[in-house]
């Protein structure tokens, strides 16, 4: 697909000098700290030095006394205390930081998981009567809740407290739980809005141990659940979120969890002896998320808090299974999906893709709506059917607003929530069509039409003579990198491929690139699904490409590579 090319906004030209004179870094550095706002000595500092001292104080945030007051309550009295959580990785994590912390201070406490087929997304009325069953006394939900009014009100009834961490948009009413930790609420002044759900778990804990003069430092074991939240759910790797990804990473590869070790174990990329954010993301969370999507997320949780090398390698075994299983069916219902596509071409000049199978697993309808929007770059829903609803998933593009798109189709809907970019949503059957109709032409009169083209956002243009061993290890002193704090691209024109260009997998394309005009300098390069470009390059015509530059780890030897994302052949 054809991609716009894009060169990101020059940040003042004193800012950088400063950056470069005080930090000793090239112009390219001290330009990438200045788009993610970094202005003098003190701030780049804290950017590369991240420590638990530089996070907010969690009080800050709304109800966050009144929630540590009711747990105190809960520990005085004994009450059975229920951790619940949402069944992706956001969730899973959540649950397992907040139980394992508990669990350390306090014999009664549990945790649950609604099963994505039997209760659906959040909170379920199914799973506070299990509460009440029980009995449970106090519920910590972590992920979900903020839109909960009429399953909070049923818990009210039955004498069941609830501490709502959610880090989703709230509806025009907020339930009426004891405590409601979220930053997006209109009235918390909290000043970052981009946590996780794991995120607030953490500050939840972080406020508990101040509440006792204890020390955050006891938050370290439980920092690789939190980036592997951030990684997972693409909240912004910015401000805390950056703080808590950079420390979770340092933890998590100088001394893994057991479960995440069991994962990296059965996985090809055990090899690396470093993991990065995008690892976590695309390594671990699918491994995590497969539970919940196939079968249960408890599964999840026991693999994450799995105390010993055995149990979790058991759990991990199971885990990895279900996600080879996942991957079939993923493949099997996209391809179907282009299908459906392809032969109603009536839908390609429409803004967005709607599509409706019944026989579709629900819980992959998410992942085949991310492919689509890869394919076609148009906002996408994908519904199926489940317990006598139309369910499914949305995902979007750059600068689109989603869920707001879906929050104007409510009449027609049952439930919805999600983010920005990702959204959930369940409606009647008899609305399909009308729902199609109306989220297609709220798109189309809102959406801008040069976002329907996607975008390279290029930080400079570069050779490949200046791809060096200090670049290389500079950028790596700016991980990690993520939403809202991409890696840097760079565009590199008139290269060749030195002869040996092939294809890998079904449509992806490594190949030696050199400049011509220098062809001692030479890059391993690996393009993703561009498998078009193939018999342009090995015909040996000259190219442009825009990439990333990454380091490949293989049977302990690492090497410089170009993770290429768009090639334009000159003509």
């Amino acid at each position: 697909m054809q991609k716009k090319r894009v060169f990101k906004s020059q940040p003042p030209e004193s800012v950088v000098e400063e950056l470069c004179q005080c930090l000793q870094v090239d112009q390219l550095v001290a330009t990438h700290l200045a788009r993610q706002g970094v202005r003098n000595f003190d701030e780049a500092k804290l950017y590369f030095r991240p420590s638990l001292e530089d996070l907010h104080d969690p009080f800050l945030m709304k109800d966050m006394d009144k929630a540590i007051a009711r747990i105190d309550l809960a520990l005085k009295q004994e009450e059975k205390i229920l951790v619940y959580g949402d069944y992706d990785v956001d969730g899973t994590t959540s649950v397992a930081l907040v139980y394992t912390f508990i669990k350390k201070i306090h014999t009664e406490v549990d945790y649950y998981i609604p099963d994505r087929y039997t209760e659906g997304y959040g909170i379920s009325f199914q799973g506070i009567d299990w509460a009440k069953a029980n009995g449970f006394s106090l519920i910590i939900s972590l992920d979900c809740g903020i839109k909960s009014v009429e399953k909070i009100e049923h818990a009210n009834q039955l004498g069941i407290d609830f501490i709502i961490c959610d880090h989703h948009l709230p509806g025009e009413q907020l339930p009426e739980a004891k405590a409601i930790l979220d930053p997006k609420r209109n009235d918390c002044t909290y000043p970052y809005k981009e946590l996780s759900g794991c995120g607030i778990g953490l500050k939840l804990l972080e406020a508990f141990l101040i509440s006792k003069n204890r020390s955050n430092v006891e938050l370290a074991p439980y920092l690789d659940l939190v980036a592997v939240s951030i990684a997972s759910d693409l909240v912004a790797v910015t401000g805390e979120n950056r703080i808590l990804a950079s420390l979770g990473l340092r933890q998590l590869n100088a001394n893994p969890r057991p479960g995440f070790k069991a994962i990296m174990n059965l996985n090809a990329n055990q090899n690396k002896t470093e993991l990065t954010l995008s690892d976590l993301g695309y390594v671990i969370g699918p491994r995590i998320n497969a539970a919940g999507r196939l079968e249960n997320g408890r599964k999840a949780v026991s693999l994450l808090i799995s105390e010993n090398k055995v149990d979790a390698t058991l759990a991990g075994e199971l885990i990895n299974i279900t996600n080879e299983a996942r991957k079939d069916l993923d493949s099997k219902i996209t391809e179907e999906a282009f299908q459906l596509i392809e032969k109603a071409p009536e839908v390609v000049n429409e803004y967005s893709n709607v599509l409706y199978n019944p026989t579709w697993h629900k819980g992959v309808v998410g992942i085949v709506a991310s492919r689509l929007v890869e394919r076609y770059y148009k906002p996408t829903i994908v519904l199926t059917e489940a317990n006598g609803s139309a369910t499914g998933s949305a995902r979007s593009v750059k600068n689109f607003d989603v869920y707001e798109a879906i929050a104007a189709c409510s009449e027609l809907l049952e439930q919805f929530g999600g983010h920005k970019y990702a959204a959930g949503l369940t409606l009647k059957m008899e609305n399909i069509d009308a729902f199609k109709e109306k989220f297609n032409r709220i798109v189309s009169e809102s959406i801008d039409k040069d976002a329907l083209m996607p975008e390279i956002e290029i930080d400079a243009t570069i050779e490949l003579k200046d791809i060096t061993p200090k670049l290389i290890r500079l950028l790596k002193q700016l991980e990690p990198f993520g939403m809202n704090n991409p890696t840097p691209v760079f565009v590199s024109h008139h290269l060749k491929d030195t002869g040996g260009v092939y294809i890998v997998g079904k449509n992806h394309l490594r190949f030696e690139v050199m400049d011509p005009t220098n062809d001692s300098v030479r890059f391993q390069a690996i393009a993703f699904g561009q498998a078009e470009y193939f018999r342009d390059i090995h015909a040996g015509k000259s190219f442009s490409i825009c990439y990333t530059i990454e380091e490949n780890q293989w049977k302990g030897v690492t090497t410089p590579q170009l993770n290429v994302k768009d090639i334009v052949i000159h003509s």
